[in-house]
């Protein structure tokens, strides 16, 4: 009997306690469904998961800018010594053997001088060869002769018997170095030597008796433009019936025109030779 009591006193169950005991379950904190159980209900937090895949991805980024800015650095650096490698490769040009016009052809005028040297000096020097040429062409005048430079042919004072011309090309920039040793017979006795020779550097002139006896002394050497010739003064005159060996060295460019020792090309198939 007591506990048919107790059943009859529980109050009846009722959809209102079903929906309240539900929304309790679902986290609504004892609220009816609707927009005020939906607003006061759970939000989804990050997980420490996610945070640690954020600060990887913070760090990596981080890195690769670091990364990127030390490159960048090393190449600059790289850069420079590069030109200043370069710069101290190149240093002073060198006489001939480059495959270019030689050094002494390629400086300025006072370049050559020797250590605390004025420039004025090698301007005197020029200033006195240019005031020997005009003394000997008026010494040629007096003679009412024209210097052997001055005259439209060569002069008939030596004979060339043997050449022996040597030559080297370089294409890469069209210039040449040349060797030539003549051998000459003296039929007149001069102290000129007059040679055909145009838009032309002369490294050196040597002249010696029979290739083997001793040299005479080269006094000094000019060109004339005006006959377009080379001519070499020498200190003593040559003995008539004597050989005498000329060796000269000299580089130039290969013109682009017909003069000289020029280049040239044609087309062929349609291709450029």
């Amino acid at each position: 009997m007591a506990l048919e009591e107790k059943r009859e006193k529980r109050p009846p169950v009722t959809p209102m306690m079903i929906e309240e005991e539900a929304a309790l379950r679902n986290g609504s904190r004892g609220l009816p469904p609707g927009p005020w159980a939906e607003a006061a209900g759970p939000r989804p937090r990050t997980t420490e998961r996610h945070i640690a895949v954020h600060k990887r991805l913070v760090l990596g980024f981080a890195v690769s800018i670091l990364a990127l800015l030390a490159v960048t650095m090393i190449a600059v650096l790289l850069s420079v010594r590069f030109e200043e490698c370069g710069a101290a490769a190149d240093g002073p040009p060198r006489a001939g053997g480059n495959g270019s016009l030689s050094g002494v052809a390629r400086q300025p005028p006072g370049a050559g001088q020797p250590p605390g040297r004025p420039e004025e000096d090698a301007r005197g020097g020029e200033a006195a060869e240019e005031e020997e040429e005009e003394e000997e062409e008026e010494e040629w005048q007096r003679r009412r002769e024209l210097p052997p430079w001055a005259r439209p042919r060569l002069p008939r004072h030596l004979r060339p018997l043997h050449y022996n011309l040597m030559l080297t090309a370089f294409m890469e920039n069209f210039t040449f170095s040349g060797e030539v040793n003549v051998q000459l017979e003296v039929r007149n006795a001069s102290r000129y030597i007059v040679l055909h020779a145009h838009r032309m550097h002369i490294e050196a002139v040597r002249v010696a008796e029979d290739k083997l006896a001793g040299g005479v002394r080269v006094a000094r050497t000019f060109f004339y433009p005006q006959t377009q010739v080379f001519v070499v003064v020498l200190n003593r005159s040559l003995e008539v019936q004597r050989s005498y060996n000329l060796k000269i060295i000299y580089n130039a460019l290969i013109e682009n025109e017909l003069l000289g020792f020029f280049r040239s090309s044609y087309v062929l198939h349609g291709e450029r030779r």
